[in-house]
């Protein structure tokens, strides 16, 4: 769940010989998932909206801790693949039933049980292509540009370390207050982001 900067200017900046670098706020390293969850915690208490917890893998407890909501994407998955089933059901009544019906061996025009399989996949290939895209379009990806791809440290984020990055478009960002805010984490490192 990566935010990007809303500024277009924070790419170009560093781009541009002789440019002073943009402040875009900081990232805070954690060497285990306690002490993120913890941290995250805390920033939530202390009302911050736009910043986000980076870990290599699922941490139990830290959408919780971050106060985010349930999401929606299951709901309108179910949507998707009810959708699917819907549709494959009229579609091979229409097909077997109305259009085009047959009488083989004195069996009934239209009957769930041979329509089993049809409906499946049907289900099965709506929810999935929702899911795909449900999913890119609430992650915001593809994101070719975030602050923390500035960070040296925060190619680690992958493997085996945990970080919370403070982003400066937030509406209750202040420099001083954000610094004294990651500075009290306890992260193992408080790296300014600069673009």
């Amino acid at each position: 769940m990566a935010t990007a900067s809303k500024n277009p200017q924070a790419s170009t900046a560093a781009a541009v010989p002789g440019a002073e670098p943009q402040y875009l706020g900081y990232l805070v390293e954690f060497e285990n998932p306690t002490a993120l969850v913890h941290a995250a915690e805390k920033v939530r208490d202390s009302g911050y909206k736009n910043w986000d917890a980076h870990c290599p893998f699922p941490v139990h407890g830290l959408d919780h801790a971050m106060g985010l909501r349930e999401p929606i994407l299951p709901w309108i998955v179910l949507g998707a693949g009810l959708t699917g089933l819907g549709l494959a059901l009229l579609m091979q009544w229409w097909m077997n039933a109305y259009d085009y019906p047959l009488i083989v061996s004195g069996k009934p025009f239209w009957s769930i049980p041979a329509n089993i399989p049809v409906m499946f996949e049907m289900t099965v290939l709506f929810s999935g292509i929702t899911l795909f895209f449900g999913m890119l379009f609430f992650n915001r990806l593809p994101q070719y540009y975030h602050p923390v791809f500035h960070s040296e440290r925060f190619k680690r984020a992958t493997t085996d370390r945990f970080f919370i990055s403070l982003l400066a478009d937030d509406p209750k960002f202040n420099r001083e207050k954000a610094r004294q805010l990651a500075e009290s984490l306890h992260g193992s490192n408080v790296e300014v982001l600069e673009g």
